[in-house]
């Protein structure tokens, strides 16, 4: 879909620091619908940092990155949206990784298309993937970087109908350099410069 500007990876040690996790849902219909923003945003760092998202853990398929000098576990929880606390809460224990140093990609009804808002904790904001992440953690004080998706048609469309629709083409046009951006702000924000990512990138 996107310009592709793949390179090789450099080599990562150490233990992880961080999670990057894009939330979405698994099935191949899903690929470019709404609330697949987060598995968007994953798929396109993994091309531009050169690196695959491609082994199953944690119920996930999750990718080992360095971003920003920094070991980062990228992951697309495979439980289907609503049940993304439970691989990112597996993935966190097993590496010890606090709630601060989890970043979440998610989609956004209440932002327009070519719109994104980092925030560095808070409510789920009507985002199930979010309010399951927060059940799990016990802890709504990590990073997330909500991608918007545009506001339902009319008041009386089907909620659900509307974030597993496609974007169109004019909206994915849109989507893309949001999504460089966000990219963009992950780096800044492993490497403690959240402000600065929200200064720079928040609209």
């Amino acid at each position: 879909m996107f310009n592709r500007f793949r390179k090789t990876a450099p080599v990562s040690v150490g233990t992880p620091e961080f999670i990057v996790a894009g939330l979405g849902n698994p099935d191949r219909k899903y690929t470019y619908t709404r609330h697949n923003s987060g598995f968007l945003c994953v798929d396109m760092l993994a091309d531009k940092l050169g690196f695959q998202v491609n082994r199953l853990k944690f119920k996930s398929l999750i990718g080992d990155a360095v971003i920003g000098g920094h070991r980062c576990i990228v992951m697309k929880p495979q439980t289907y949206m609503n049940l993304s606390g439970e691989a990112v809460r597996d993935c966190a224990e097993f590496y010890k990784i606090p709630p601060e140093n989890i970043i979440v990609i998610c989609d956004d009804i209440n932002l327009d298309v070519g719109k994104m808002r980092i925030r560095r904790k808070g409510s789920d904001g009507g985002q199930n993937g979010v309010k399951n992440i927060i059940y799990h953690l016990n802890n709504d004080r990590f990073p997330r970087i909500k991608i918007g998706i545009g506001k339902k048609p009319h008041p009386d469309y089907d909620l659900a109908d509307w974030v597993l629709s496609e974007f169109t083409k004019k909206e994915l046009e849109a989507l893309e350099p949001v999504l460089k951006n966000a990219c963009d702000a992950i780096e800044l924000i492993v490497n403690g410069e959240t402000d600065k990512a929200m200064n720079q990138f928040n609209s």
